[in-house]
């Protein structure tokens, strides 16, 4: 029988291969790739809770977000609100700021139209008193004059008055 290098190379195999069972490699092996599909198994599952986390947190934040949103909705609203109510009341204080300052003002006419109404009485008086004067101590003599006189002049305060 001749052999041939395939012949060796075939026996050189099946001896490594022997060695290999011998030794338990392919059980190790095995075991190996176990536990690497294990590790990756709980990676997996870690990955998927992290997801789940990440969603959770996610949404509570958009929640959060939203009801934000919600809280300057209103507190734009209530500022608009406090504005327009500013507004009124500053319009109503000036309204009335004006009435009394219309007051005053009537109240500071109707004093000085009294003045210059007493002031052209007066004048009225001193001048129809000085005319009435004139004309009696030009007609009337003597102490019937004075008597005259003081009788027109206090008639004529009279009547002004």
């Amino acid at each position: 029988m001749h052999f041939d290098a395939t012949f060796f190379v075939g026996l050189a195999f099946l001896v490594f291969v022997g060695v290999l069972f011998y030794f338990k490699v392919p059980g190790m092996l095995t075991k190996g790739l176990d536990d690497r599909a294990e590790r990756i198994r709980n990676e997996l599952e870690e990955v998927r809770r992290l997801r789940e986390e990440a969603q959770a947190l996610l949404a509570s934040y958009e929640r959060k977000q939203h009801e934000a949103a919600e809280e300057a909705k209103q507190i734009v609203q209530h500022a608009r609100e406090e504005a327009e109510r500013e507004v009124r009341l500053a319009a109503e204080r000036l309204e009335a700021a004006m009435v009394r300052r219309e007051q005053t003002a009537m109240e500071k006419i109707a004093v000085a139209e009294a003045q210059a109404e007493k002031e052209v009485r007066e004048t009225a008086v001193a001048i129809a008193i000085a005319a009435a004067t004139e004309v009696v101590a030009k007609h009337v003599a003597g102490s019937r004059a004075d008597a005259l006189i003081d009788e027109a002049t206090s008639n004529l305060r009279r009547h002004l008055n």
